[in-house]
């Protein structure tokens, strides 16, 4: 724990060294919020799962590039922490002094900053910074949803600047305004690569549109820096990764990432070495769930695990044709995917994070379409099984003690990917799904991953591909998936549509809540996944927001007596809440 401790430190001071980018300063005033007490109960649930460095060789050129993809993580690390809170900045250079109590610099490593998850799953400051707002610090602190519809009934023309993916959000005041034009001063290259932001700067009224690239200039040159310098590393030995890591920086410099996802989606590396870097997924935008928050994945590629896996993932549009919804599409068959382990992690990606399918945008994914990076050190970890077993034999009947697995874990998640892959990627009536369904866009497109895997799991069992076992184990795994500790809130799109799910396999009588416990009827299992998956699509298809929050109200209620006693059940066999994941990589790297 010491050398845990000693790198949340480094990097706090890391942190707080780096450049301001307008969020409040408020350092004076920073104290603690949460007493030792307090913090303790959190803590003692707080596990660290220590990844070392991934098995096999890397050349020296491969080993220069690492470093230099280590500091870019590092840099968009702290620029994620920025995104998430207007203080997260002031609370790391209060917590790297001296002085500053161990358990809130522990407790702000783990939750991404100073506000904390508590047991009782709700969001409180370690610190006495501002409150958590749904807009996080990529929107106004004091926006809500309704001021901006009303602004935007007002000036419709200016929805799409606002809600830009890859855009930072600020009230037209002279000093910010003053400040983005100050990035542009200072980077030309910015100014020229984004043509009329000057002059949009000037007229926009009350809000301004910052891209990324602008809002946070130096460090992002910064990172551009180190992706080229990376790539240089690279170029005699992976020249079709060079080529994507130089696309990248210059996707960074844009805010328009097609360049790089189309080197990234369709080059062959030929080195070991992958990584993802970039501002991809909205799930902490709880204001509109359009806007993209940082990460980079360093990755190592496991070539045996990997042709294993590649036998598993032919004959997919098979799959596709068999979706119970009739706007079926052709799919490439040829989805590169792979097993990695993880190096590090920076940013949104930081965590327990098992596996990922990129590019999210539609147009890019028909264009040139996707790639899977399972993480394969995170998703075999003992650890992290042991306790996901621990509380599904808590909550199910003894009969189905040993029915879930390490495979079937693996499989469901892999199949999760595929099906972000699958199905509705456009309503009806041509818009993408987050311009349509906005707050309820993650929520849905996660819930049809998850219900394609255990759609699918029953296709591949009569293909040979599972036996009877590992089939019965991705089924075990879903209904793990599904299960609840405490009622989620609604800005958590995961936890949500979990509880949906749950509700409908309740529903469904796949799953009775018998002596206390989860029994589970597995042959009930096709009828409550098609059914559930019908009714998703179909939301997907027509778009319609108001139908899909409706849809969420009614089937997220949480009975005491039943999700509570069954969350009490698996708090009771709990071990670990929360996760710390402390790199070998990052400590060698200080």
């Amino acid at each position: 724990m010491r050398l845990v401790l000693a790198a949340i430190a480094a990097a706090l001071f890391a942190f707080a060294a780096a450049a301001q980018t307008g969020a409040p300063a408020a350092r004076s005033a920073m104290a603690p919020a949460m007493t030792e007490a307090e913090t303790a109960p959190i803590i003692a649930r707080l596990q660290t799962l220590h990844l070392a460095r991934p098995p096999g060789t890397l050349s020296p050129g491969e080993e220069a590039a690492v470093r230099e993809l280590l500091a870019a993580g590092e840099i968009m690390h702290a620029l994620y922490l920025d995104q998430r809170h207007p203080q997260a900045r002031a609370a790391a250079a209060y917590l790297a002094a001296p002085q500053a109590r161990s358990d809130l610099r522990t407790l702000f490593a783990a939750m991404g900053g100073p506000i904390a998850t508590t047991l009782e799953n709700e969001r409180a400051p370690m610190l006495t910074v501002v409150p958590e707002t749904p807009g996080k610090n990529v929107y106004p602190q004091d926006a809500t949803r309704a001021a901006f519809d009303a602004f935007f009934a007002a000036h419709p023309g200016r929805r799409d600047e606002i809600l830009a993916t890859r855009a930072l959000v600020r009230e037209a005041t002279h000093a910010n305004i003053a400040q983005a034009l100050a990035a542009l001063d200072r980077h030309p290259a910015l100014d020229t690569l984004h043509p009329g932001l000057r002059a949009r700067l000037h007229s926009s009224e009350r809000y301004i549109a910052v891209p990324y690239s602008v809002a946070y200039a130096d460090e992002i040159m910064a990172v551009y820096g180190h992706l080229n310098a990376a790539a240089a590393h690279v170029e005699a030995g992976d020249p079709a990764f060079a080529r994507y890591l130089r696309l990248r920086g210059r996707d960074l410099l844009t805010d328009d990432y097609e360049g790089g996802d189309a080197a990234w989606v369709t080059g062959r590396f030929t080195g070991a070495l992958n990584a993802q870097i970039g501002a991809y997924e909205t799930y902490d935008d709880a204001l509109f769930g359009v806007k993209a928050f940082f990460s980079l994945s360093l990755l190592q590629r496991d070539e045996a695990a990997t042709r294993e896996l590649a036998r598993a993932v032919a004959g997919i549009q098979d799959i596709e044709n068999a979706l119970p919804y009739d706007a079926h599409k052709e799919v490439r068959s040829n989805i590169p995917v792979a097993v990695y382990n993880v190096i590090a992690d920076f940013g949104q990606a930081r965590g327990t994070n098992t596996a990922t399918i990129l590019p999210n945008e539609a147009y890019l994914a028909r264009q040139y379409g996707r790639t899977i990076l399972m993480r394969g050190n995170i998703l075999r970890s003992p650890e992290l099984f042991a306790n996901t077993e621990r509380e599904f034999n808590a909550a199910v009947a003894p009969a189905h003690h040993g029915d879930l697995t390490l495979d079937g874990g693996f499989y469901r998640t892999l199949w999760h990917e595929i099906g972000h892959y699958l199905g509705v990627d456009q309503t009806a009536d041509g818009r993408d799904l987050d311009v349509a369904l906005e707050d309820a866009a993650d929520l849905l497109e996660e819930m049809k991953a998850d219900l394609v895997s255990l759609f699918a799991a029953r296709m591949l069992r009569a293909r040979g591909l599972f036996t009877d076992a590992q089939l019965r184990s991705i089924y075990a795994s879903g209904v793990r998936r599904v299960l609840q500790k405490n009622r989620p809130r609604r800005a958590q799109p995961y936890q949500t549509m979990q509880l949906i799910q749950w509700n409908w396999f309740m529903d469904r009588g796949l799953l009775r809540f018998e002596n206390g416990v989860l029994a589970i009827d597995y042959a009930r299992y096709p009828d409550a996944v098609q059914s559930l998956l019908r009714e998703v699509l179909a939301l997907q298809r027509a778009g319609d927001r108001a139908a899909a929050n409706a849809f969420i109200d009614r089937w997220t209620v949480w009975d005491d007596s039943l999700h509570g006693a069954i969350g009490r059940r698996m708090r009771a066999v709990e071990q670990a809440r929360f996760t710390l994941v402390a790199y070998e990589a990052l400590e060698g790297a200080r």
